[in-house]
This record gives structure tokens, sequence and C-alpha cells, in this order.
């Protein structure tokens, strides 16, 4: 009997089921998808780690190095596993052709480096995963390049100078373990090994990979200190498989976590939804449920007249959900598989999504339970007495228009109805609230990442042109003189030189650690602190906000730093944000020492007269071995992938709230004008013209709409601007705020809204023309 009646409500509310069914399987499809893309991720990453046989500790260096001296330190390590020295020529991008641009690569903040396969360990892949090798004459290109510049296969890559050219085909392309993302402003190249000696021959920029496996990955902290206790080299950065796996994870997994936010938003809708139509169904049965009370039928089986529809309903659209989320997972992991390949999944990682999927099933399940609680007060005397709820009470038209001659009177009449009665108009209020949260976020975070003011989260000054310059033998000097240069342009309005040098810095622990610690000016080009202000003294230090919390340091708090070889007090004058270099920074006024110095950088502003593109060009053709670049195109090079991403993922997020505002505003005036049917058919008897009675229920619509529109806009840029704060935070940034387009944000995202909903509404609306007297129910 219970199915029975389950069926012939379904046949009598068809577009109401059917909007609610939409709902869920959208949240479980979401869910799933979200859910797998963070398995698939963690899985890849494992593979790709597996596969390429990562190195568990590499020190960058550039210069002359003793083979011996290293081999004989990992020897005399029981720490270490095995070691091995990748050698790798620097080419400027001034000097490489991948086709399209003739000019090359030349204003990238790449650095390109070609090299052989690797013989031990941190082996580069192709797209299947294998190790790459390649013939003399032949190139494997990273996928970096072949996305961004759409190179194939057969595609030729040109390398020269003045006095050299070498022409290479691309055969394949590179999984780096070390230098996947875009943010790392590194790639690797490989070619044979006969001709990266001829490159060797005619590029003589030459660095180095020391690369360590360690024998138990826990004791990686203790071999980090004794290395850099050690005599040997460490002219560059360091880095470990923690932030190598960080590195790599970091873009797919804010994605991913932005889908599930939006599957959890779409499951709110779902259970406003079912809670509204619970609340008219209970109110239309109200007076059969007194009678079914009164002869003695339990709460539990009333209950189940309405649990068993919604849980058919539910568990229909949480497997359709599931198995549409199958066929689309290919479209959420194509950037995981691009760049980190495939890999058998366990039945745990399998089974993830379909627990996930579970738990949004019991979640519109419970919320059924506590909705229907209201069972338990209502007793039959009052139910065959009142005969309603109370809940959604009927309009009425004992309102005062007299007051509102100003505004239409079919227009003050649905304002009235609006305030007189807005329980009944929460859901559509909420739902409006979170379609504008759901557009605004990612158009307003997209619009903050593309904006210059985002260099100021990456710890980098704002500044019309920045120049790096590598460390190397000649580095020193070649500062000097670019600095003489710019000092001389009198194009330049203003400029400041800094050194990146690593320091020795004592932790909580007792424990040294390095730290990289930019020195030099930084009252020409300021930066914005979370707390604090910029260094002004030499026993004074700025902090990146996750060195601040990995030291558990704060403005006025002193650390010690080996400088110079002598223990140096260092007062913290402030924390900054940083994204770059794991997000572990400092900078210090302290003067350098330019042997230890790992990177220089200047940073300058044009006048207005002169022309920035130029200026580029002209200091890319001057300075050889420097990468100038301009600010919109370094932010660009370096959140690339980001970026792309963001842009799909925000045409969907558009796409999606459209649609969610049509559909509840058309199911919300069904329901709305079947309860008033008897009212509006009173009205059309009195005189009131369809047009009339249209313009109140659109009115309501519209009203409902802009306050939802008001209230989204408010909750996105506070509560939309802590959620994205919160996730970047894990990269070093945790107070973004919003740079908004106006006319994005409140024009056109808003007007496409509007649009929807009132193109919605009034292809509902023409129903009540079938509405008349006879209708009514006295």
């Amino acid at each position: 009997m219970l199915i029975k009646m389950v069926r012939a409500d379904f046949r009598k509310n068809k577009a109401i089921t059917a909007v609610l069914f939409v709902f869920i399987m959208m949240s479980a499809l979401l869910t799933a998808s979200g859910t797998n893309m963070m398995a698939e991720m963690a899985n890849s990453l494992n593979a790709l780690f597996a596969k390429s046989d990562a190195p568990h500790f590499v020190q960058m260096h550039t210069g002359e190095i003793n083979h011996g001296e290293i081999d004989e330190f990992a020897e005399n390590n029981n720490l270490v596993k095995r070691n091995q020295i990748v050698e790798m020529i620097l080419i400027d991008g001034f000097n490489i052709d991948m086709g399209g641009d003739s000019a090359g690569d030349k204003n990238s903040v790449m650095d390109h480096y070609f090299m052989k396969q690797n013989e031990s360990f941190d082996f580069l892949l192709n797209l299947k995963s294998e190790v790459i090798n390649v013939s003399p004459g032949e190139i494997a290109v990273p996928i970096y390049y072949m996305q961004r510049e759409n190179i194939k296969i057969g595609d030729k890559v040109k390398i020269s100078s003045q006095s050299f050219q070498m022409e290479l085909k691309v055969v394949d392309f590179v999984r780096d373990v070390q230098m996947n993302p875009s943010i790392i402003h590194s790639k690797r190249f490989v070619v044979n090994e006969a001709d990266l000696e001829t490159l060797k021959g005619d590029f003589g920029t030459v660095e180095y990979l020391i690369e360590f496996q360690l024998h138990d990955l826990g004791s990686l902290s203790a071999f980090r200190n004794a290395y850099e206790s050690s005599s040997m080299p460490k002219e560059g950065p360091t880095i470990d498989i923690h932030l190598f796996k960080t590195l790599n994870a970091v873009t797919d997994g804010i994605v991913a976590a932005v889908i599930i936010l939006i599957s959890l938003l779409l499951g709110i809708i779902a259970i406003l939804c079912i809670r509204f139509i619970l609340l008219a169904a209970v109110e239309e049965d109200y007076r059969e449920i007194g009678v079914m009370k009164a002869i003695g039928i339990g709460q539990l089986e009333i209950k189940k007249l309405y649990i068993l529809k919604y849980a058919a309903l539910g568990t229909g659209a949480s497997i359709l959900g599931y198995a549409g989320s199958l066929s689309l997972n290919h479209l959420f992991t194509f950037n995981i598989t691009l760049y980190m390949g495939t890999a058998e999944k366990g039945a745990l990682l399998n089974l993830i999504p379909v627990l996930a999927v579970i738990l949004v099933l019991l979640f519109v399940l419970f919320f059924c339970f506590f909705t229907l609680r209201r069972f338990n007060t209502i007793t039959p005397i009052e139910a065959l007495r009142e005969g309603s709820i109370g809940e959604t009470d009927k309009s009425r038209l004992n309102m005062s228009i007299n007051k509102r001659k100003r505004l239409n009177i079919h227009v003050s009449i649905g304002l009235k109805d609006v305030l007189g009665r807005f329980k009944v108009y929460r859901l559509l209020f909420f739902v409006f609230l979170i379609s504008s949260f759901m557009i605004l976020v990612p158009v307003n975070f997209l619009h903050t990442i593309q904006s210059p003011d985002f260099i100021n989260y990456m710890g980098v000054e704002r500044s019309d042109i920045r120049i790096d310059l590598p460390q190397s033998e000649q580095a020193a000097e070649e500062f000097r003189q670019i600095v003489a240069r710019i000092g001389k342009d009198s194009d330049v309005e203003r400029f400041s030189a800094t050194a990146t040098s690593r320091f020795k810095v004592m932790n909580s622990e007792g424990i040294q650690e390095n730290m990289m610690v930019e020195t030099g000016d930084f009252s020409t080009f300021p930066l914005e602190y979370l707390k604090g202000r910029a260094p002004l003294r030499e026993n004074e230090i700025a902090l990146s906000y996750l060195n601040s919390r990995e030291f558990e340091k704060n403005v006025g708090d002193t650390m010690s730093f080996v400088m110079d070889g002598k223990t140096k007090k260092m007062v913290v004058s402030g924390i900054y944000q940083d994204v770059t270099n794991g997000g572990r920074t400092a900078k210090a006024i302290y003067p350098y020492n330019p042997d230890t110095v790992l990177s220089y950088k200047i940073s300058a502003d044009i006048k207005p007269h002169a022309s920035i593109d130029e200026k580029i060009e002209a200091y890319a053709g001057a300075f050889q071995k420097a990468k100038v670049t301009g600010l919109k195109d370094y932010l660009l090079r370096t959140f690339e992938n980001t970026i792309n991403q963001l842009k799909a993922f925000t045409v969907l997020a558009i796409v999606v709230s459209i649609c969610i505002s049509m559909l509840i505003t058309s199911l919300f005036l069904k329901m709305l004008m079947a309860k008033d049917r008897s009212q509006i058919a009173i009205m059309r008897s009195i005189g009131f013209c369809l047009r009339d009675i249209q313009i109140q229920y659109a009115t309501r619509s519209m009203t409902v709409l802009f306050a939802g529109i008001i209230a989204g806009t408010a909750v996105s840029n506070t509560i939309g601007q802590s959620l994205v704060s919160f996730f970047i935070s894990f990269m070093g940034a945790p107070e973004i705020k919003f740079v908004i387009d106006p006319i994005k944000a409140f024009l056109l995202c808003p007007l496409m809204l509007i649009i929807a909903v009132a193109a919605a509404a009034m292809i509902n609306l023409t129903s009540i023309k079938r509405t008349n007297i006879a209708d009514m129910n006295v």
C-alpha cells in the first residue's frame, strides 16, 4: 500500500519530484567527482613518485663540484641509501625556438635545463609513465610547453646562438616529479648524451642537482642537518620530497576542494526544497494526519508515508549521480592524468566516492526526519479543529494600499505579500543567495589572481619590470653592471636591488635549519604586511606567514641566525604573505655576502612616457644571462595552469547557478500558485486581469531575487573571501582580499540571474489564465 501511495504522489507532483531529483543527483555527482578527484590525485601522485623513483633530498648547485667528495659523504652517512649528481645545461629562452614565435621564449620566467636521462633514480617519464629514452637529434619537451606552445610529436626545437645552431625533433613529452607545475620556474628537457655534450661546449652554464635517497624517510630532517653542517656544495636552494608533493598537488587539490564545496551547496538547496515541500504536504494533509492519529496509527508509521518517497527519490538520484560521475570523471581528472599519469586504484580508493554519495543520501534522509519532528506536537484534536500547521499561511488581501500611491497597486500587493509571509519565501531567498555566492566567488577570485595586485601574495614587490639573475661565477659582477646600467637609464623612475642568500637559523628545538633570506632595500617597493612592517634596521627581519607558523614567531620575537660565522639575534619586524618557494621566505636589510648569494633580483618602474614592453626587449637583449619579465607576464607564467582551470570552473559555476535559479523559481511559483489558486480565482472574478495578477507574482519573485543577490554579494565578499583565504593559507596566503571588477560583479552577473529568473517566472505565470472561480475549494 505504501508503494502505491508513493507512486500516486510521484504522478501527482511530477515537476516538483523532477526538480528535487535533479538537485540530489547533481549533489551526488559533484560529491563523487570531487572525492574521486582527490583520490585520483593522491593515487596518481604516489604512482608518479614511485615510477620516477623520486629523490628525498635535492641540493641545487651552481659552480664547480667534486664528485668524489660527494660520493664519500654519501658512503659515510648511514642514512643514505644512494645518491647521484645530475648535470644540467642552462640555456636562455632567447636561444630557444619551440615554434610559433621566432623570437623564442626569451622573456619567460622559466629556466630551461637540458639534461640526459638519469641512471639511478629521479627518472623523467613520458605520457605513458615510462622512462624516456631519446636518440641523437631527438628531444623530450616538458608537458608545460606542450600545453602552452601547442607542441606536437614531430615538431622541431631549435637551439641557436651567434655561432651555433642545433635542431632537435620532438619525440616525447616529460612528466617531471620535480618540475611539473607551472608554479615552479624551472623545466627540464631530455636530450641524448651526445647532444648534451655538444650543447655543453657551446652553452657553458652548467648547474647540478645533488640528489639523495634515504633508507628511512623519517630521518629526512636529521640528514638535512647533517648535509647543511657539512662542507658539501650549497650554492642553491634545497628541496625535499614533501615540498615536491605539495607543489604537485596544490592546483588540482584546490579545484577538487571547491567542487566538493559546490556539491555541498547543492545539497543544502536540495534539503531546503525538501523542507518546503514536506511542510506543504503536511499542511495539505493536516486533518488526515489528525484522523490517523485519532484511530491509533503510530507516529512512525505516519512518517513512513513521507520518508519512503524521499528515500526512493534520494536513492535513485544518488545512484544516477554516481553513475554520471563515472562518465564525467575523465573531464575532472584530465589535468591530473596529463601531469601525473594514471595508476591502478585499490578497492578502498574506489569506495571513497561511493561512501561520499551514501553520506549525501543519509544527510537528505536525516533532514527529512528532522523536519518531521513537528509530528510529535500534532494532536488529533488540534489537527481536526484548526486544519492548519501555521507554517505556510495563505496570503491575505487585508492590506492597505492607499498609502502607496506612488507604487503600482499590483507591485504594492506583491511587496506586501513578501513582507507579510516571508517564511514562505525563505526557500527562494536562500536559493538566490547561494546562486549569487556560487557565481561571484569564482568570478572574484579569478579576477583577483589575474590582477597585478595578486603580486602582494607572492612576497614580491609590485613593479613594472623584474630582472632575475641566477647564481654563477660571474653573477656578482654582472649584477653590479645591471644595477649601474639601470641607475643611469633616464627612463627608469625608481628601482631596487636585492640578493637572496641562505642563512642558518635556530628552531624551537635548538636545531639549526636553513632559511632563504632576501636582503636589500624594501622601502622603494613596499609590501603589504599581515602584521608589523618591513625591516628598517640590520637586526630586524620580516618572515613569511608559513615561516612564522613553523618557527612559532610573532612580531617582536627574536630569532638566532648564523651570519658570517657569528650568531646574531634578529627581531621579527613583520609577517607577510608568500605563496612562492613553498611559502617559506624572509626579508632583511643585513648586508649580503656575494660568496653565499643564491640569486639576485632588480625591480624597476618605468616613467610614464616610456614603453614598458620596449624596455623589456632592450634589457632582455642587453642582459643575456638574466630573466627580464613584466609583472603581467610573470603572474601569467607562474599561475597559467591554475588560471585556465579556474576559467573553466567559473563558466561551469555560472551555468549551474543560473539553471538552479530557474528550476527553483519554476518549482516555487508552481507550488505557490497551486496553494493560492482560490485567491487567484477570486481576484479574476472581481475584475483583476491576467496581467495584473502576473505582475503581483513577478514582483514577489523579483523582490526576493534582489534581496538574495544583495545578500549573496555581501556573503561572497565576506564568507566567500574567508573560504578562499582558508584554502590558499596552506600555500602561504591566509588573508586574500578580492580584487572586484564592478562591471562583472555588480552588473553582468546579477543581470544574468535577473534575466534567467524573469524568464522562468514569465513562462510559469502563463498558467494563471487557466484558473477561474470554478476552481475555488470552499
